[in-house]
This record gives structure tokens, C-alpha cells and sequence, in this order.
């Protein structure tokens, strides 16, 4: 008697830590191909298609496609409203006086009120260096970006016009600097417009 059937086999690519909607967490992952093959008693004889690449959570099991390497974890969502903010603080005193203790005052607070409670003037001025040496201001913001919906991203570009605002009038310079943390932000030219406007408005009636 012949027995025949058929397999999957699969080999492991790459390991990680991915948020997986099963499990409803940030879990290890492995992301997997394989090939699905004919038995004959049992052995592997005949490669038929192959399997497209894959995640596979460790802990469920839960297969997903690739692209869901794409949705933060947790810990990256935890992250990603103060390393925004301070990449975004840092640009708006760059494009102003950046020796300001009232703009740099008001950059520590708003870095604080983001998450990062022990932050102070030393880190502020690492912060300045970074971004003088050419920081990631897109990916920073970009990353925020993906985990905020309409208007958090206006709240947001709105706290960093009001470090602009603290010590007086925005720049020309500090301007173009908001219209670039909203581009980052995903925002269209005319919603930056009129955040700036609406902040700078609120900020003049007091």
C-alpha cells in the first residue's frame, strides 16, 4: 500500500517583537517561509508552491502577514509621543533663540508633560546638539504620526508652536520649522497654516 499525502515545511528568517492582536500585547515573533510538499510513507519527495514569507507570533502561534511588522509595539507607542517631542522642541529653539531661558524653560516643560519626567536642561542641550548634527526629525515625528488621529496631530504641532511663542513673536525661521514638524506629522500645508494662526491668535489674547 502507498501512502501519500502532503506537508508544510518551513524554515525561520528573522526573530523579533511584534504587537500581536491575539494575544493583545508585544509578544517574540518569527517570521517564517516554507514550501508545501507531497509525502510518499511519509517523506518529503516533490516541492509544490512555496509559502510566502510570514510573522508567527511565538507565544499563540497566530500567523500574520509580513506588514504587520509595521503596526508599533506597545513599548514603541510608550516612546514614540517623547522622542517626538523632544526632537520637535529642539527644532523650534534651533530656528529661534535657542539661548532663551524663557523658550528653553518652556521646551523642558513640554517635554516633561510628554512622559519624561527627570528631563532638565542637560538633556535639553544634548537634545540641541543631536539636532544641530542632523537628528532624525522625520522619523521621530513620522513614527507619532502613525499612532495619531484628527486633531491629536494639530494638539500636538500646537504645543511645539508654543514653545516658539514664549519668549515673542514666531520667526520666519520658527514658522517654516512648524510647517515641517506638520509635514512630518502628515498634515497639508493649509492645516499647518492655520494651527500656527489659531496658537498664535490664543497666545495674543493671553
Amino acid at each position: 500500500m502507498v501512502f501519500l499525502g502532503f506537508g508544510l515545511h518551513f524554515r525561520v528568517t528573522g526573530r523579533g517583537v511584534l504587537h500581536c492582536q491575539r494575544c493583545g500585547g508585544d509578544r517574540q515573533y518569527r517570521t517564517c517561509t516554507g514550501r508545501r510538499w507531497l509525502h510518499v510513507l511519509f517523506v518529503p519527495v516533490i516541492a509544490l508552491d512555496r509559502i510566502p514569507e510570514h510573522v508567527q507570533c511565538t507565544s499563540c502561534g497566530q500567523r500574520y502577514r509580513i506588514e504587520v511588522l509595521a503596526i508599533p509595539t506597545t513599548a514603541q507607542m510608550q516612546a514614540a509621543l517623547p522622542a517626538a517631542t523632544r526632537v520637535s522642541v529642539a527644532a523650534m529653539l534651533q530656528a529661534g533663540d535657542s539661548s532663551s531661558a524663557t523658550a528653553r524653560a518652556s521646551a523642558v516643560e513640554a517635554v516633561r508633560a510628554a512622559g519624561v519626567g527627570g528631563y532638565g536642561e542637560s538633556a535639553l542641550a544634548a537634545d540641541l546638539a543631536r539636532d544641530a548634527a542632523g537628528g532624525d526629525r522625520a522619523g521621530a515625528v513620522g513614527a507619532l504620526a502613525m499612532q495619531l488621529v484628527m486633531p491629536a496631530h494639530e494638539w500636538f504641532l500646537a504645543d511645539i508652536i508654543r514653545v516658539g511663542l514664549s519668549d515673542g513673536q514666531l520667526s520666519p525661521a520658527q514658522r517654516e520649522a512648524a510647517k515641517q514638524i506638520a509635514a512630518y506629522l502628515g498634515m497639508t500645508p493649509a492645516q499647518a497654516h492655520g494651527v500656527i494662526w489659531m496658537t498664535e491668535e490664543s497666545a495674543a489674547a493671553g
